[in-house]
């Protein structure tokens, strides 16, 4: 019984949910980047300390917690006017975008990964990126119809109910 119930529902929670293929970071990770970067003001060299913050950035927009996101997305924005070639700008918007999408805020995910493609148009992970925006701007378009479409039927069948009543 409990087979045909995850058949049934398991699509439908897996729409709503979104499938993305992005991947998760855990807190320890994030944890270890903080610690790498704090290690690295102390004695790295300026790529040292570049790289490493890069890798918190990484973990940050990757976390569960939406506190992290948020903070991955802070430093990006701030480190992204320092970015000395477009391949580092490529991987800042990149990262900001995935921050972005994280955090619900798909149309300026969207914009962030056309900026990407700008740059590298064949660049496959901005491509899935893009993908996977599309389809959760879809899904929540179609569960807004959705719930629209319920409202109206539950009010018209309050209508129905009281002019029933009234007859």
């Amino acid at each position: 019984m409990e087979a045909k119930i995850n058949q049934f529902f398991g699509p439908i929670v897996t729409f709503i949910n979104g499938g993305d293929q992005l991947p998760w970071c855990s807190p320890d990770i994030v944890v270890g980047c903080e610690k790498e970067v704090a290690d690295a003001t102390t004695g790295a060299s300026d790529e040292g300390k570049n790289e490493s913050i890069m890798r918190l950035s990484w973990a940050l927009v990757h976390s569960k917690q939406p506190q992290d996101v948020q903070r991955g997305i802070a430093m990006l924005q701030a480190s992204l006017a320092n970015s000395s070639s477009p391949l580092q700008q490529r991987e800042k918007l990149y990262l900001l975008a995935v921050g972005f999408y994280r955090s619900g805020e798909y149309s300026r995910s969207r914009e962030l990964t056309d900026q990407c493609l700008e740059i590298a148009p064949d660049w496959r992970q901005a491509l899935s990126l893009k993908k996977a925006i599309e389809d959760r701007i879809t899904k929540d378009g179609v569960i807004g119809i959705g719930i629209t479409l319920i409202t109206i039927g539950l009010i018209a069948g309050g209508i129905v109910a009281s002019l029933v009543r009234r007859k």
